[in-house]
Order: structure tokens, then sequence, then C-alpha cells
């Protein structure tokens, strides 16, 4: 796997795409970084799928990769997971990405981020959801299916499985807790050009710090780490 995933990293190169290259894809919010991190410190990666906006398969998952490697540089010392809190709002099969799309996004993460993915939260998917999920479980491996986890607000078991992984005070109502989701692309834009010439610094990558000084086109966001991580390899 780790020869298969250092020749992926030198054809897609994760580390070089900046945020004026993905900002188109992450104008309503479908997926970024949130302002807060779980009980354990992991970045926590935020996804709206009934929020898609463009229909590039290719152009969604490199702006999924982008914030994934983001996410992962952003991990304080000592933490190698993120969790992902997937918000079903409004979700239909007709706003739903296309299984190619689904299984395209579980082999990267699988093959080229293992073990980078500590939960996934699936937050109140309607029943039609069921239909999508029994062809997509599929594509998971063994370990990943097991990390998936279903939650429903009205059963108290989800409830205390939430608040067993976030403060309720960070969590957005969205989410079962109190705090107000709110997504600013300008200024998640912002932050994500701050990043990528941080990120660029660490990888030495002068095309993307060109990018990063130049473009801007984005929710809240993580504060700044003590330490920044590399992304996985």
């Amino acid at each position: 796997m780790l020869e298969e995933t250092l020749k992926w990293r030198s054809t897609y190169k994760p580390e070089e795409i900046s945020w004026p290259e993905v900002a188109v894809e992450g104008e309503t919010g479908k997926v970024y970084r949130a302002n807060f991190r779980d009980r354990h410190g992991r970045t926590v990666l935020i996804l709206r799928p009934a929020m898609q906006n463009t229909m590039s398969l290719d152009n969604n998952i490199r702006h999924l990769v982008y914030l994934i490697e983001n996410a992962v540089f952003n991990l304080p010392e000592g933490q190698e997971q993120m969790a992902w809190l997937i918000d079903f709002t409004g979700w239909t099969l007709n706003t739903s990405v296309p299984v190619k799309s689904a299984r395209d996004t579980i082999n990267i993460l699988q093959n080229h981020y293992p073990e980078r993915l500590a939960v996934a939260f699936l937050y109140n998917p309607p029943r039609i959801f069921e239909a999508f999920w029994k062809i997509v479980k599929y594509f998971l491996d063994n370990k990943t299916f097991h990390k998936v986890k279903f939650v429903y607000p009205k059963k108290k078991d989800s409830v205390e499985l939430m608040k067993h992984y976030f403060d309720e005070e960070n969590l957005p109502t969205e989410f079962g807790g109190k705090a107000i989701l709110e997504y600013d692309h300008e200024e998640f834009s912002k932050l994500m050009t701050q990043d990528d010439v941080k990120s660029a610094a660490f990888w030495g990558c002068d095309n993307k710090i060109h990018h990063a000084s130049n473009g801007h086109s984005g929710a809240e966001v993580a504060p700044e780490p003590a330490c920044l991580t590399p992304a996985a390899s």
C-alpha cells in the first residue's frame, strides 16, 4: 500500500493543490474544516452533500483531497486522525454524488490516507439514503466500515454518542449541539490562502506559494495548531 500511495502522490501531487484551484467547489460550503475539534483534539471536516454545486467529479474529488490534506496539516502535535461530520439536511437522491464518485472518494481515503479517519458521523440521513448506502458500503473495508456511525437526533444512544465525542457548546445545532453554523466563503478562502503559504513553505512548493499569494476566493475554522503535521504518505 505504501508503494502505491507514494506513486499516487508523485502523480496526483496533493500537496501542490492550492485553494484558488478548488475554491469554486467550496462556494456553498459543501465541505470545509470546522472551527472546533472533537474531545480528542482531532480536526473536524464538515460535509453537507445537499450543498453540491458543480458537476465535475474530478474537481469534487480534488477539492476533497485538498481539504483532507489541510485537515491533516492542521492536526495538533500527537494527534494523527480527523473526524467527519456529515449533515444530511436537504439530501435527496437527486443531490447525491454519483456512485463512481463515492467509490473513488472511498478508495482515496482508504488507500492513500489509511488510519487518518478516526470516525465519520452520518447525521440524520433520510430513509431513502438506505438505497444509496446498500451500494456504497460494499466499497468500504472492514476497518473503515466500523468507523461509520449513523446518528439520529431522536435516539438517546445517538445523542449520548455525540456528547461523548463533542462538546455541545462547540457542536453546531445541525448536529445536535448549541453552536450556530455559519459558512462564510470569503473568510474561509482567506484562511485557506494563509494555510497555502504555510503548506508551500513546508513542502517547498513554489508554485503553490505563487497561487496562494495571488488567489482569493471562504465557515469558521480551527485555531492555529501549535505544531504542523505533514500529510500521510
